[in-house]
């Protein structure tokens, strides 16, 4: 076991609404695949409206690269093709049958298949848009060879999703996961683990991984400041990275032979009742994983934890990279001279409430900006809590000029729009930074290719 790689920069924000040790099973049939869940892809359509599907059956591919293939995670009818402006396409809405019937792609040991073998099965499923690469957060181009591999066994997010909990018991799914992932690299596969916690034998005992140990607030869980600390990424460089239950995903498809969407998902927040894990199918409808759960409050339906998650509307999916769901209280209200009273259940980074002085006090928050956008001020306060050696107000400045040198130089390449969640959180300004952010790693992709 490796030493303690410790992270001192960052912030840990408790909320009330974990999700309780307590798996059930949602029965539902309606899912949805979202394209706007994948950065980069122009989706083509395979499939028309009534069309019946399989597990695995190919929905739509990307438009400039068709061996990329997006395939249903249920057996059914195809329920709606739904589109927005200037038809964008949105969901790809499905009805299962409850039959679980699923395309046979064979059962194989992937240690016993060439490194093209193992990407073919992995593209003609669907399962190839699980493995992302960083720069830019994309998925993974199967012509590349990465020099390492990165999988994150623990979150630090608000609220996240005990990782241990949810594989727990998949010992050889995962570590088929592991064979099939290293035909894919010559450099190593990092498992990172949180320091100082009891982890599952799924973790403990795998094969063919470097596993490291990392202790500190958040964002210690991202993949991004973990690839920070073991292998940077310079100019050129490539690194791919997943999450435990999609290396399950891929452990399945070499051992079954088929397509197993399964995903254990957290519902959590201050609005669930009872906050608990739901054994689904990947895209399930926030609506059935919510239903007689929640207050009566108006309230916020997120896809993701509340730092870097979606806003969803109640029929809406939960998205294709998502394992927890986190219902807050909605922010649709004043408050009258709330900066001048004394604050005592307020969240503060800062000593202006109380709140310092009772770190492990756990907060009902709701999505109120306390404040309208200001000017964008030096302030010194992204530093304390972003973990990278890396000048982040500079480098927002750089994106917003849109100058490619500079943003180069000011390390683009190691972040993604979730690494900067925290300055989003201690900004005075109000700024929407993981969104330019965003624009400037697309930026950078574009005039990179």
């Amino acid at each position: 076991m490796s030493n303690v790689i410790k992270i001192k920069k960052g912030l840990n924000i408790n909320l009330i609404g974990e999700a309780e040790k307590n798996l059930k099973e949602l029965s539902t049939d309606q899912y949805a695949i979202k394209p706007i869940d994948f950065i980069g892809v122009f989706p083509k359509m395979l499939v028309k409206e009534g069309e019946a599907v399989q597990a695995g059956t190919p929905i739509f591919v990307d438009k400039y690269r068709e061996n990329i293939i997006f395939c249903s995670p249920v057996s059914g009818v195809i329920k709606e093709i739904k589109r927005g402006p200037k038809r964008m396409l949105l969901e790809v809405k499905i009805t299962a049958d409850g039959k679980d019937e699923a395309i046979d792609f064979g059962a194989e040991n992937p240690k016993k298949l060439t490194r093209e073998a193992v990407i073919d099965k992995l593209l003609k499923s669907g399962i190839w848009p699980f493995i992302r690469q960083r720069p830019y957060s994309v998925i993974a181009n199967p012509d590349d060879t990465p020099k390492a591999i990165f999988i994150s066994a623990f979150d630090t997010a608000p609220l996240a999703p005990d990782i241990d909990f949810v594989v727990n018991g998949n010992n050889k799914d995962f570590q088929t996961g592991i064979d099939a992932l290293s035909m894919l690299t010559k450099g190593n596969i990092h498992l990172n683990l949180d320091a100082g916690v009891a982890h599952s034998s799924v973790f403990t005992n795998a094969k063919g991984v470097v596993i490291n140990q990392f202790s500190g607030p958040h964002p210690t869980g991202n993949v991004g400041v973990q690839i920070s600390r073991i292998d940077p990424i310079n100019k050129g460089d490539i690194v791919w990275y997943l999450y435990p239950q999609d290396v399950l995903t891929i452990g399945r498809l070499f051992r079954k032979g088929i397509v197993d969407a399964s995903r254990i998902i957290a519902l959590t927040g201050s609005e669930v009742l009872q906050p608990a894990y739901y054994k689904t199918k990947i895209g399930v409808n926030i609506e059935a994983l919510i239903y007689n759960n929640t207050t009566d409050v108006n309230k916020r339906l997120i896809s993701g934890n509340v730092l870097t998650g979606d806003k969803l509307e109640l029929d809406g999916y939960v998205g294709f990279y998502h394992t927890q769901v986190t219902v807050i209280p909605e922010g649709d209200y004043y408050e009258f001279l709330g900066w001048g009273l004394p604050g005592f259940k307020k969240f503060s980074v800062s000593r202006t409430f109380p709140a310092f002085m009772f770190k492990n006090r756990k907060y009902r928050l709701d999505t109120n900006y306390h404040g309208g956008l200001r000017a964008y001020v030096m302030t010194g306060e992204f530093e304390k809590v972003f973990p990278f050696d890396i000048y982040p107000l500079q480098l927002i400045k750089a994106i917003l000029i849109e100058d490619i040198d500079l943003m180069e130089n000011l390390g683009i390449y190691e972040v993604d729009e979730e690494d900067f969640a925290l300055c989003e959180v201690v900004d005075t300004s109000k700024t929407e930074i993981q969104s330019i952010v965003r624009k400037g790693l697309d930026l950078m992709r574009k005039e990179m290719s």
